[in-house]
């Protein structure tokens, strides 16, 4: 059975002064980041910050009016969307949007569209050694799991393109304590035991401070803090602002 293991310390993903626009409303103001490969980077923010629309951009809906988005040393800043996604990168976005009409197994295998169906089936083993659940939900209807597990189908459709980058979008939205330690713990396992490399959006910033390498600090489509997810944590200003006065 093969892993999604990659090389780290590689530089995977980047964002060059990027510019970002809906209509006449600038949403991204000079948004300079990267990723290197084999970490998970964090973005926080609170809502509006432009964190969505950074992974959004990335994958060229919105496109970046100026700047640019290279994958890998790429130049994909005006590549079109499903070639982006065949070049490794793939995106969980916020809110699910599974297919509730069609079973667990079928939305695994939309995932899998842009991958080569010779790995199919090893692919399915990984994505149900990391959710079990899925596997004995194989025949049921997405629309009829828990929101933990419809999340969990989420991130589970995007790991079956077999991606070097993995975009998740507030994974832990709207689901219980126990749930949000779920995800959070096969988050790292993600990137521990497969080397899939994350840029991870969430509300919950604790949790994402304590589990990312790196991190970024968004406010009105700009970042204002980087550093460790340590670093982070300790810092006053975020500890005040995100952090609950820092507990």
């Amino acid at each position: 059975m093969r892993s999604w293991c990659r090389r780290t310390g590689l530089v995977m993903l980047r964002l060059e002064n990027v510019h970002s626009f809906y209509g006449r409303i600038q949403a991204l103001r000079g948004i300079n980041l990267h990723v290197d490969s084999g970490e998970i980077v964090a973005m926080i923010g609170a809502n509006g910050a432009g964190k969505s629309t950074t992974l959004m951009t990335i994958c060229g809906q919105p496109r970046a009016k100026s700047g640019r988005v290279l994958f890998d040393g790429d130049d994909i800043t005006h590549v079109p969307t499903f070639q982006i996604i065949r070049s490794g990168l793939s995106h969980s976005p916020e809110g699910r949007r599974i297919f509730p009409r069609m079973t667990v197994l079928e939305n695994l295998q939309m995932g899998a569209v842009a991958s080569d169906p010779a790995h199919f089936n090893d692919d399915l083993g990984l994505v149900f050694d990391l959710f079990p659940i899925l596997g004995e939900r194989q025949q049921q209807r997405g629309g009829t799991l828990s929101g933990g597990e419809q999340q969990m189908l989420a991130i589970a459709r995007a790991l079956m393109s077999h991606p070097r980058l993995l975009l998740l979008d507030e994974p832990s939205l709207g689901l219980g304590p126990m749930l949000v330690k779920q995800i959070f713990d096969v988050i790292g396992q993600i990137n521990q035991d497969r080397g899939v490399t994350i840029l991870l959006v969430e509300q919950n910033a604790h949790q994402s401070l304590l589990l990312a390498h790196r991190a970024y600090v968004l406010a009105n489509g700009e970042i204002i803090l980087h550093g460790t997810g340590d670093e982070l944590l300790a810092d006053p200003e975020v500890r005040n602002a995100y952090l609950g006065g820092g507990n």
